[in-house]
């Protein structure tokens, strides 16, 4: 065969490739189911702005869910690996990337046992991350993944498996359950601020570009942390669309025992209806089709006082950029009399 007749063939199968792609994309999306899940095991992925509470509330959802008898594996996501810090009263779990680094420096392989443990029927492993300045976070999320899959993460026995994300879904990595289907839903952890609803909304977003792309991810509602009553993640969840599944208050025996990594999320205790309730709901709740805010209308809800509502958009000019006033040159435009 000549170099024109391989080019000539190529060209075909790369033609025909385009209009399977076409027809592909032409077919109607199908919608995020509304149901009850069917899966025996629901994988849920958590997602927030670092810092806003999505271990605390990992930590004790995972804790009541084992406690009603549920089969639960808590899986920290998160480069700075504190996911289960709290599960485990301040104690550092050994994570998945560190370990399998290690293990294959010693020529040995990892077992699911030198990373996975266990407290009070919660099975909880960290993915971990690169070291500081040493690499992407992101992709170490996806060789971690790649990882859990060689251990059987498929085949394993759970009635909920919790995945703890940080919110930046623009990196390919945090956004894996959403763009792989790998998760069932999603549910967002804010606070009445305007960063972690920043986030929420990112990930509202990223929710939706992916369904438009085939995706059948949706988010199940929102967990509102360290509320202190002014409202705006409530109105923001009503915004976009999505349940609130727990409002969680900024009360100072919460902080104090989560800063002494103590569970509150304990049957019979003082939060216990709290967390008995955010575990039926977060079974419960279907994936929605979200609705992000544009960020004007996620400015809109706060007051004029904190976002200056009424200032205008002037335009800066070149003298404004130099300084001073533009010179004016000649144009080197060509000018053709008229024929």
């Amino acid at each position: 065969m000549t170099a024109l007749s391989d080019t000539r063939a190529a060209r075909g199968s790369t033609e025909e490739m385009v209009e399977r792609l076409r027809a592909e994309g032409a077919e109607p999306l199908a919608g995020v189911a509304s149901g009850p899940v069917t899966k025996d095991t629901q994988i849920i992925a958590i997602y927030g702005k670092g810092g806003i509470g999505k271990s605390f509330t990992l930590a004790n959802l995972s804790y009541m869910m084992a406690q009603q008898g549920k089969r639960v594996l808590l899986i920290g996501c998160d480069p700075k690996s504190d996911t289960t810090s709290l599960l485990f009263g301040g104690k550092a779990c050994p994570t998945i990337i560190q370990t399998s680094s290690a293990k294959k420096a010693a020529g040995e392989e990892v077992d699911v046992s030198d990373v996975c443990f266990k407290r009070d029927g919660v099975f909880a492993m960290e993915l971990g991350g690169p070291e500081v300045g040493r690499g992407c976070g992101g992709r170490g999320i996806i060789h971690g993944f790649e990882l859990l899959e060689k251990f059987g993460f498929h085949e394993w026995g759970f009635d909920y498996v919790l995945l703890d994300f940080l919110g930046d879904v623009v990196c390919g990595g945090f956004g894996l359950p959403i763009a792989r289907d790998m998760c069932q839903k999603v549910i967002v952890v804010g606070a009445n601020d305007l960063q972690s609803l920043y986030v929420a909304n990112n990930v509202c977003s990223a929710v939706e570009y992916f369904r438009k792309l085939g995706g059948n991810v949706g988010v199940a509602g929102m967990v509102v942390n360290k509320d202190d009553g002014t409202g705006e993640a409530a109105a923001f969840a009503k915004a976009v669309g999505i349940p609130v599944l727990s409002s969680i208050p900024a009360d100072e025996d919460i902080r104090r025992k989560s800063a002494n990594y103590e569970i509150v999320g304990i049957p019979g205790g003082r939060w216990a209806p709290l967390f008995e309730e955010l575990a039926q709901n977060v079974a419960e709740a279907p994936p929605v089709h979200p609705t992000p805010l544009t960020q004007d209308g996620l400015l809109s809800l706060f007051s004029s006082e904190e976002n200056s509502r009424n200032v205008v958009l002037q335009p800066a000019s070149q003298a404004d950029m130099r300084g001073k006033p533009v010179p004016v040159r000649p144009s080197l435009e060509v000018v053709y009399d008229d024929a």
